[in-house]
């Protein structure tokens, strides 16, 4: 069913487009014609405008070819990490990866490969379907900013699937919500040697502070991270200053909120301690937070209709079908909270956010080949 020579042709020309976060403007006038020319009515937002990219959130629509069924929604991504200037995809014994010095972006160009050739197979062959809606959104690689400046009037889907993750007959049906914070440390400064005793180190005190931390795997629902630790200014001056992010995420709301206020306190305490007084004044540190929610929770029943559809896929061409909860967010996070109901599906990319990122070319084949009997189905 699935063109082989085509679709890896397709991965091969959109890898090859440098797409970084804010950078996507070559990416989306080649997909606004790419997907015209499938019949589809392409229309742009103004997410790029709001948010100082090239482009915005790209929405491409089928009209259905067959009765009158509920429209179903695929969503990708069209940004990708950096490194990736020059992008050089070299195909190899049935696998795609970058020359080395660059990622890849299979994530999520693999994704977007597949719903092509689907769309072609469907085409084709004539294989009946009902209206589809295609989403692909820019910069979901530095905060979802792309889908959270999406108008959800503009969709009509209320369910569909997120093309991001790993795997393959792979489907995601629970991603935690999470939570960034930042914080910024003050201390005094001083020279380091010939008075240090006048200073005051904000690095020491946000090192005791995360030292106390609980972070890493908290339990099986919850993660925790300090990310970035920067400060100071010279090595013969104390500290005055460090700025720390870190995020937590979590399946449970409450271990969400327990855990940030955890580590809040964690920099309060550390710097709570450290007052002293030098030249009799009180010196202390002091925390300046900043937490806000980064996404909501994503949570679809193990019997939703819109499981049960993928299942029945996966039935359908005789294959096992994973079904389970992952780690990380993604746009189907936000599309969620429009009402939507999403999962993710597995696209075959490897190792992402790395140059060692790859994606064999028989595993696009077996997610198009999914795809195409979702999109029968649905």
């Amino acid at each position: 069913m699935v063109n082989r020579q085509r679709i890896a042709e397709e991965f091969r020309h959109l890898a090859g487009l440098s797409s970084p976060a804010f950078g996507e403007g070559e990416i989306s006038l080649y997909l606004q014609q790419r997907l015209r020319g499938l019949g589809a009515t392409v229309t742009m937002d103004d997410a790029g405008v709001q948010i100082g990219g090239q482009s915005g959130n790209l929405i491409a629509s089928f009209a259905a070819s067959d009765g009158n069924r509920d429209p179903l929604l695929l969503a990708v991504h069209m940004d990708t990490v950096g490194p990736a200037e020059g992008v050089q995809p070299l195909f190899r014994e049935g696998v795609f990866t970058s020359v080395g010095d660059t990622v890849l972006g299979a994530d999520d160009k693999a994704g977007i490969a597949e719903i092509i050739e689907a769309l072609e197979i469907l085409r084709e062959q004539g294989i009946p379907h009902g209206p589809i809606e295609l989403l692909v959104t820019v910069c979901e690689e530095v905060g979802l900013l792309g889908v959270k400046h999406l108008d959800p009037a503009r969709l009509r889907s209320r369910r569909g699937l997120a093309l991001d993750t790993t795997g393959v007959d792979r489907l995601i049906t629970a991603a935690p919500a999470a939570n960034k914070m930042r914080f910024t440390l003050v201390g005094r400064e001083a020279h380091a040697g010939i008075a240090p005793e006048q200073g005051l180190s904000a690095i020491a005190v946000a090192a005791r502070g995360v030292a106390a931390m609980r972070l890493g795997r908290i339990d099986f629902e919850t993660t925790a991270n300090i990310g970035t630790f920067h400060g100071g200014e010279a090595t013969n001056i104390v500290p005055g200053r460090v700025i720390l992010e870190g995020e937590v995420r979590s399946h449970d709301e409450a271990k969400l909120a327990a855990q940030t206020e955890h580590m809040v306190t964690c920099l309060e305490q550390a710097a709570r301690e450290s007052t002293c007084f030098i030249d009799g004044q009180r010196v202390e540190v002091s925390v300046h937070r900043q937490v806000f929610s980064d996404y909501p929770r994503l949570a679809v029943d193990a019997d939703a209709a819109l499981v049960r559809l993928v299942r029945l896929a996966s039935e359908n061409l005789g294959r096992p079908l994973q079904v389970c909860a992952g780690g990380g967010g993604s746009d189907a996070n936000i599309l969620g909270s429009f009402g939507i109901e999403m999962a993710i599906l597995g696209t075959g990319m490897t190792r992402v956010h790395t140059s060692e990122e790859s994606v064999s070319l028989e595993d696009m084949v077996r997610v198009t080949e999914l795809l195409v009997e979702v999109l029968r189905l649905a």
